[in-house]
């Protein structure tokens, strides 16, 4: 054991999860890479968990944040504060929702707290609609609404949380049906479902469910689920924590794959816009944004130094068109790793749309969860020199891929193999 991870072990809760038998330390990185402690380089193929959107130490960011560094790191929401102004304005004209208000926070779990007292509010209830094996943070509320039973470590809540099928299109009772009928069923279930409850004041659903192992409904569900909440005034909340920014290279927001019933009421964000630097949010319609009758800040949302890195960060990927080369890179590394898992028996699935591809392994022969197979192949994986992640809710396990948005199709084939090999060597 060395001597840090003896140190964190000695100060640091015991459930303060940890990848490897032996933890590294990152100490740097440069566009895909990173290194550790010991000097070992590995291709970064999980971003800081869907952070670094665009890559390590970005010089166009790391120059922003160095020159606000030297004028002022924060002054609170109590003063007016340029740089958040222009962010919000720019995220605002992206946001694709009708008359945009924007307010800035330091994490995805903070923005999902932040729409959650928004939509009661507005709403007048504390019922909220989740997703079975969705993710939506760490706080006493956001645990409250996780569906996924290895992420939520308390029943108690302050909300009435009901939970609707949709999110995992091959598991469950309706994953025998066709896309549409699966659909179907899935508005029936939430029909039913309010008809035996009070008035809930939202749904909040990932368009991709990140640690759920990136699954995902066919596309259309939510806008046909945003037909039945309009009928009962329910509002829906997007959380694109994960999703954003260009990350599923088909769109910009994960939201646009269901949009034929109109934008989200509510969009929440983080992660990739600060590409590592502490920024989340909410982005929601001025009547519903406007709802709060008392007086509120944000002491560390929209401070001047993370939203210097936020403008950096958006203006590299949309004028490198990210969202672009997530679509076209992505599409041929899923059909690589797509190729490799047709010739193993403990792959069930690879799934994904740009670059959030997820592959889902199971026990040779049967349909249940390999659990030790995914850490195995993350183990072999980090010893090839690659980075990768996990997730998976019930009865799942699935290896979780999400590079940069700037991955060369060069790295993008040098990942593969080093991916295939670990796979093979498990199976």
């Amino acid at each position: 054991m060395n001597d840090l991870y003896s140190r964190h072990r000695q100060v640091l809760p015991d459930w303060l999860a940890l990848y490897y038998d032996e933890p590294i330390e990152i100490t740097h990185g440069e566009g895909r890479h990173v290194w550790d402690s010991a000097g070992n380089k590995y291709l970064d193929f999980f971003g800081g968990i869907l952070t670094t959107t665009t890559a390590h130490a970005l010089p166009e960011v790391t120059k922003a944040v160095a020159e606000q560094a030297g004028r002022i790191l924060h002054s609170s929401t109590l003063y007016l504060n340029r740089p958040m102004v222009e962010l919000a304005e720019r995220i605002a004209q992206v946001s694709g929702i009708p008359d945009a208000r924007v307010f800035f926070t330091t994490s995805g779990t903070e923005a999902n707290d932040t729409a959650l007292l928004l939509a009661t509010t507005y709403r007048r209830s504390n019922t909220v609609l989740a997703m079975r094996n969705s993710y939506h943070g760490r706080s006493f509320s956001t645990v409250g609404i996780t569906g996924n039973r290895g992420w939520s470590p308390t029943s108690l809540s302050p909300l009435q949380t009901l939970y609707v099928h949709g999110g995992v299109r091959t598991r469950g009772p309706f994953a025998e049906l066709d896309d549409r009928a699966f659909i179907d069923a899935c508005v029936a279930d939430l029909r039913d479902v309010l008809g035996h409850t009070r008035p809930p004041a939202a749904l909040i659903a990932e368009p991709v469910q990140g640690v759920g192992g990136f699954t995902s409904p066919p596309d259309g569900l939510y806008a046909a689920f945003r037909e039945v909440l309009k009928e009962h005034g329910v509002l829906w909340i997007a959380d694109e924590v994960q999703t954003g920014w260009g990350r599923t290279g088909d769109h910009f927001w994960g939201w646009q794959a269901h949009a034929r019933s109109g934008p989200p009421d509510l969009v929440t964000f983080a992660k990739g816009i600060g590409n590592g630097a502490s920024i989340g949010g909410v982005i929601a319609r001025a009547e519903i944004m406007n709802c709060l009758d008392s007086n509120s800040i944000s002491t560390f949302g929209g401070t001047q130094i993370t939203m210097a890195a936020g403008l950096a960060n958006l203006t590299y990927l949309l004028e490198h068109d990210l969202q672009g080369n997530a679509r076209r890179v992505g599409g041929l590394l899923i059909e690589r790793l797509r190729s490799v898992a047709a010739q193993l028996p403990g792959v069930r699935e690879v799934r994904g749309r740009g670059l959030m591809i997820g592959i889902e392994l199971t026990r040779p022969g049967t349909d249940e969860a390999d659990p030790q197979a995914a850490t195995t192949v993350l183990e072999t994986a980090r010893e090839g020199g690659l980075l990768i992640g996990k997730g998976g809710g019930h009865n799942t396990s699935a290896l979780r891929i999400a590079p940069p948005l700037s991955l060369t199709v060069a790295e993008a084939e040098e990942g593969a193999a080093i991916l295939e090999r670990a796979l093979r060597s498990t199976y």
